[in-house]
């Protein structure tokens, strides 16, 4: 195996969570950060963006594993019924979206030790991969030739060995897109709530917007697949325009390439996670001065640093 169908899988797990089947459930998985409304330092931010998305690979990859290696040999059939997943998933995103966009609030997860605590769904490590695995499913009809093609090969030549580095590949080029685009969106969230009192208020019914929108559009190319099975489906505007902005993304994500898009993926990390290191840093010699100084004020200083570090 050289490193040239590493690449590939690699280029085959990015473009995969830019398909054309469900392309549109990654900004609905992004607005789960607009929605959650918590105020929450840039560090923890990030590092909420980052889990969830290894959660949603983990999901992704789950479906992609046990489809390829289980269900290839009865594809045909199977892919028949995709579409209908594909149609009960969009309105379920839809009707949270308007939900949401009426000032609602999607239901907290009781999480934490004995159960307490209300955390947002983007905290559910459980919830986060159930959303991946609904990604997967939507995205079978489109992404499962490239996978067989080019993971799935690898095991039944025989190669054990050469299948599972292709797979974790495929499963890394997906996470990278995807990791970079939610840690984005939540540290560009924290700073909106942050510099902008009022946001609050609408940041979630834009979320609720984007998830209307997103759930839609995949029930509707669900009931698009079904007609072009069923062979009444001619051009539909509406899946041609999305598919243009698809493939727009897909030539954003070329010209990066993995590489890049793992640099920028980097860097985001470097500017949530250095900025809080050095308040800690301050905030430390703020309280070491006034332990020297004997100000009364040292407890303040020091408990105002233990809820940074948290």
């Amino acid at each position: 195996m050289d490193a040239g169908t590493v690449g590939l899988a690699l280029g085959a797990g990015m473009l995969a969570a830019l398909n054309p089947c469900g392309f549109v459930l990654l900004p609905a998985y992004l607005s789960l950060f607009v929605l959650d409304g918590q105020e929450r330092t840039r560090r923890v931010a990030a590092l909420r963006a980052l889990r969830a998305t290894a959660a949603l690979t983990l999901g992704f990859a789950v479906v992609f594993a046990v489809f390829g290696l289980a269900v290839a040999p009865v594809a045909a059939s199977a892919q028949a019924y995709l579409p209908w997943f594909t149609v009960a998933l969009g309105l379920v995103v839809a009707a949270a979206g308007v939900w949401v966009l009426f000032g609602g609030k999607l239901p907290a997860l009781r999480l934490g030790r004995f159960g307490r605590g209300d955390r947002p769904i983007t905290a559910s490590w459980f919830s986060m991969t159930v959303f991946g695995m609904s990604y997967a499913v939507a995205s079978l009809t489109c992404t499962i030739a490239p996978f067989l093609a080019v993971v799935v090969a690898a095991f039944r030549s025989g190669s054990i060995g050469a299948g599972v580095v292709l797979f974790l590949a495929y499963a890394l080029g997906m996470g990278i897109v995807v990791g970079a685009a939610a840690l984005a969106i939540a540290l560009a969230r924290d700073g909106l709530i942050r510099r902008m009192r009022g946001a609050g208020s609408w940041l979630p019914r834009v979320g609720g917007a984007v998830l209307v929108i997103a759930g839609a559009y995949v029930a509707w190319y669900g009931a698009w697949e079904l007609r072009v099975l069923s062979g009444s489906a001619a051009g539909d505007v509406i899946v041609d325009g999305a598919a243009a902005v698809q493939q727009w993304l897909v030539a954003q994500a070329e010209f990066l390439g993995v590489a890049g898009l793992a640099v920028v993926l980097a860097l985001l990390v470097v500017f949530a996670v250095v900025p809080w290191r050095r308040r800690a840093a301050q905030r430390a010699g703020v309280a070491a001065r006034s332990d020297a100084a004997g100000d009364p004020d040292t407890s303040e200083a020091s408990g105002s640093r233990a809820d940074e570090l948290r």
